[in-house]
């Protein structure tokens, strides 16, 4: 089975500034944590621009769709900000789509020490593989139905609503 992975941005895809001390974006990580993962099964990579999920509108979502919609995988996986995650999981959700589609992230960014990327990518790529068709959130060793999930920034955790 191969998976396609969507790269959207988020935290799992900044890149620390050393000279101004800033978090933005330049590359993917994804080529690097793919390789790094060690993983065999099949990928295709598709990088859509690359966004601060705070800054996400509903256009982008859309193009995310419009990705999903045009995929021949039938597993997916999304590494989106965790900060509008949820809205992004709603629209997928809705569309119905016949795929098992999974959102993952991370609270550090993958280049950064103790970072959780690496975890929630090797996570989310295995249940992408093994769970029904729908829209899950799976983040830190956890999957939730992509309309019965939120943020609680205070924990930096997901949790059920």
């Amino acid at each position: 089975m191969t998976l396609r992975i969507l790269a959207t941005g988020g935290t799992f895809d900044k890149h620390y500034n050393e000279l101004n001390g800033t978090l933005g974006f330049s590359d993917s990580h994804l080529p690097a944590a793919i390789a790094r993962a060690r993983m065999t099964a099949p990928v295709a990579l598709e990088q859509l621009p690359l966004l601060d999920s705070l800054d996400m509108q509903d256009a982008d979502r859309q193009r995310v769709l419009a990705s999903c919609r045009a995929a021949h995988e039938k597993a997916i996986v999304i590494i989106h900000g965790t900060d509008t995650m949820r809205e992004t999981a709603q629209v997928l959700g809705a569309a119905q789509l016949q795929q098992t589609i999974i959102l993952t992230g991370a609270m550090i960014p993958y280049e950064i020490a103790n970072s959780d990327a690496l975890f929630n990518l090797g996570f989310a790529c295995g249940v992408a593989q093994a769970l029904p068709p729908g829209v899950y959130v799976a983040m830190n060793g956890q999957i939730f139905a992509w309309d019965n999930v939120q943020k609680n920034r205070a924990a930096g955790v997901f949790q059920p609503l």
